[in-house]
């Protein structure tokens, strides 16, 4: 049974799997997307999203933590600079897998991994806009409504003012 097993048997001893993911790290932040096998794919995206999180960071104990599993340290700067400066705002969902196929020579299933180049951007529903469009007028509104009353409480207290101010000075004479 598999319980509580959290990663892919993806070769044969421990040491070899993780110089496997150290590679295909390397290699997606140094190009950009590599084509590999779907399993090795979907571990490759735990890797890759837990160190752009290290990026996102930016300390020095987030930096040593990268350079001790990706061990090009032109990789680990350019980590560090533009792929932290791109996702910095975005939640997550760093990397793409998309499936390409069976391989030929043995049918396995094979995807590419790419890194996210778009940013996040939100489509509005047209009845959440036309709500949204309503309020906003609504609100237009009441702010013209408020202007007028202060203007017209504004004048009403001029006009008793100056009243008031006449009165004195027909009291004084």
């Amino acid at each position: 049974m598999r319980h509580r097993k959290v990663s892919r048997k993806l070769v044969s001893t421990t040491e070899h799997r993780i110089a496997l993911l150290r590679n295909m790290v390397t290699d997606l932040f140094k190009h950009g997307r590599i084509t590999t096998t779907l399993a090795k794919a979907k571990e490759l995206r735990r890797v890759a999203d837990k160190m752009i999180t290290l990026a996102k960071k930016g300390d020095l104990a987030s930096r040593r933590r990268a350079l001790g599993f990706i061990r090009d340290k032109s990789v680990v700067k350019k980590l560090f600079s533009e792929l932290r400066e791109k996702y910095l705002d975005r939640p997550g969902g760093y990397t793409r897998i998309i499936k390409i196929g069976p391989r030929k020579g043995d049918a396995s299933q094979m995807a590419i991994v790419e890194l996210v180049e778009e940013k996040l951007s939100f489509k509005v529903s047209k009845s959440k806009k036309d709500r949204l469009k309503k309020i906003a007028e609504f609100i237009e509104i009441k702010k013209k409504e408020l202007t007028a009353k202060s203007e017209a409480e504004e004048k009403k207290t001029e006009e008793q003012k100056s009243e008031v101010s006449s009165q004195e000075v027909s009291k004084e004479n």
